[in-house]
């Protein structure tokens, strides 16, 4: 069978054992393909209820896809799955781009299990055909840009390798805990960074010189060539709007932020001012057309979209620095805008700080954002804080909570560092109603409240909080799903189908090794992707209809995990009192999803085939499914 490797790499820590095992069986691939498929059902098949994310023997997985490292258009997707560290119940679903996907197959490898502990820091060297367990003293406390040069100096290749590996949030094991690759790209939701660090492995390095083989070769670049244009083409009238991989092509978000604050979408200040947002975002991308940054586009594995860029400054205090930034919004409202940080330059930074050390910002900026709330409010004091002033806008304080979460000393390291709902209960019932959490991780951080659909898809995400069904509320219509124009943001009809649909799509997007942005409201891109599925593996029936029954599944399979693992239906709606808030103030003011929120789940539940009172998928759709 071509388009799989056929192998999976396993490494038992604790004993040292590297061993190359074949995938498993045709049916099996065909069901759940590569990516979160089929690191979702090695979990289900090998991982008892009771084990914890942290324990010795729960897995971690790297998980390419059939997809990944071909022609096809950004085939660069990496799913790094395990149990979710924030949502005991849940399973997690990171998902990070750049080279090492694209490599590790190259290597010979469709993906890296990953269980026990080693008895002191190591890393993972991959070579082609040979694996080599390494001793990690030398990067042990480094942040993660320092630990990727280090690591290709020492195997001396700084071009053809690529490293994935945790900064000091990882070895401090906190709450929002990534694993970053290739400087500009990372994996966070479900905090699993801080399952690599409970396993003491600081790096994955891999380097590949092999090739995916597939079935149909010429007909598949024929295919994946028209899919590259579609994701580019500006749609015609009727056609639906720009897609996601068009709108944040060449330099991200930097070019559209005006639009987030606009909208009233920049989570600003913890969630308290709305209004600051739109003066921030358009400060920042005036920043960029001054001339006062410089902009360079950095591709992922067969990329044109380049969202993530490094950011030069050029003027000021802080010229000559460089930050490698991702492409979107959220990591810079995470670490900078939930603070109120108004220097665009000084965001940037912070931003680039709170990646280097392995940091979710959706989760560290949201411990902040709540601690300075609280202060400016004047319910803890520098009493609190060990002397900290958490005036909105202070930078520097940020940075010194950041090395205080890492090291485990201060304010930062007592209080901050038990994650997000533990912290708030710490600090009393004004955190609590305020802190920004959704089942206890953090959610995508822009502010959703006046985009419902996506804030719906926000919590009925299955892999704890994190990008699955968004609507067409907020960024780009679905032309495959009959979505051409988007909805109004405050109409509860249709948005649970919405949803609903959406998340099937993204799903199945979720197991063929492409990025989401080569996907996300391109036209016809149902097609394009199934039939590289058949053309890659030579499943020449493998349809669209085929296609979302792989995402049908993916949606159902999250919900059998976490059922099995002590999910109760009222766990639903464990949301942070702050995102169900009606705003004072922007497009949201007055409104709020609340009242609507429980029979809106329980149209999504109708949808899907669940069970309203256990919030169970039934017997009936479980056969239908496959499971």
């Amino acid at each position: 069978m071509k388009g799989f490797t056929g192998f999976l790499l396993r490494v038992n820590l604790t004993t040292r054992e590297c061993k190359k095992t074949p995938l498993p069986e045709e049916s099996v691939l065909r069901k759940y393909l590569g990516g979160i498929g089929l690191g979702m059902h090695i979990i289900h098949e090998e991982v008892p209820p009771s084990v914890k994310p942290t324990d010795p023997e729960a897995p971690l997985l790297f998980m390419t896809g059939p997809l990944a490292g071909t022609p096809a258009p950004s085939s660069s997707n990496l799913a790094v799955v395990s149990l979710n560290y924030n949502t005991p119940y849940a399973v997690a679903t990171g998902h990070t781009h750049g080279y090492w996907a694209a490599y590790l197959r190259h290597a010979g490898y469709d993906g890296i299990v990953v269980t026990g502990k080693a008895d002191k820091p190591v890393y993972l060297w991959i070579d082609d055909g040979r694996v080599e367990i390494r001793d990690a003293k030398a990067v042990w406390g480094k942040d993660t840009r320092e630990t990727e040069r280090l690591i290709k100096r020492e195997l001396g290749d700084e071009e053809k390798i690529s490293v994935a590996c945790i900064g000091q949030a990882g070895e401090a094991m906190l709450h929002g805990a990534s694993i970053k690759n290739d400087r500009n790209h990372g994996a966070s939701k479900g905090s699993v960074g801080a399952v690599m660090g409970s396993k003491r492995l600081k790096a994955v390095a891999v380097r590949g010189t092999g090739k995916v083989e597939l079935a149909q070769p010429e007909r598949f670049v024929e295919v994946t060539q028209q899919w590259q244009k579609d994701i580019l083409k500006d749609p015609k009238a009727g056609e639906g709007t720009p897609s996601v991989g068009k709108l944040l092509t060449k330099g991200g978000i930097t070019k559209v932020y005006g639009y987030v604050g606009e909208s009233n979408m920049l989570a600003a200040k913890n969630l308290t001012d709305p209004m600051w947002g739109k003066d921030f975002s358009n400060k920042l991308v005036k920043t960029v057309q001054d001339g006062d940054w410089s902009i360079t586009p950095k591709e992922s594995y067969n990329c044109e979209i380049a969202c993530a860029y490094d950011c030069h400054i050029n003027k000021g205090e802080y010229a000559g620095y460089t930050a490698s930034m991702c492409g979107g919004g959220e990591n810079i409202e995470g670490a900078a805008g939930l603070i109120g940080v108004e220097d665009p330059t000084q965001a940037i930074i912070l931003t680039d700080y709170m990646d280097s050390i392995g940091m979710d910002s959706s989760v560290g900026g949201a411990l902040m954002g709540m601690a300075y709330e609280l202060y400016n409010r004047g319910i803890i004091t520098k009493e609190h804080t060990g002397g900290l002033d958490l005036t909105w806008g202070n930078f520097k304080s940020a940075r010194t909570l950041l090395e205080q979460m890492c090291t485990g000393e201060g304010f930062g390291g007592k209080v901050l560092a038990k994650g997000l709902k533990e912290s708030a209960r710490l600090l009393g019932p004004e955190a609590q109603a305020c802190v920004l959490h959704i089942r206890g991780g953090g959610y995508n951080m822009h502010d959703w409240r006046p985009v419902w659909s996506v804030l719906l898809g926000q919590i009925v995400a299955g892999a704890g909080v994190s990008w699955q069904g968004p609507g067409v509320d907020a960024w780009t219509t679905e032309p495959d799903l009959g979505y051409l124009e988007l909805s109004s943001p405050f109409e509860t009809a249709g948005k649970a189908e919405a949803v609903a649909k959406t998340q099937v799509k993204k799903l199945w997007e979720d197991t063929l090794g492409v990025c989401w942005f080569a996907c996300w409201g391109v036209g016809g891109v149902l097609n394009y992707a199934s039939q590289s599925i058949a053309l890659a593996t030579g499943w020449s029936d493998f349809d669209v209809a085929e296609a979302l029954r792989v995402g049908e599944r993916m949606v159902n399979l999250q919900r059998v995990i976490a059922v099995s693992r002590g999910f109760k239906p009222e766990d639903e709606f464990d949301v942070s009192e702050r995102l169900l808030e009606a705003p004072t103030v922007g497009a949201a003011a007055g409104k709020t999803i609340k009242p609507h929120l429980r029979g809106m789940v329980h149209e999504y539940y109708a949808i899907r085939g669940w069970d309203k009172d256990t919030a169970q998928p039934t017997a009936a759709t479980l056969a239908r499914v496959g499971l």
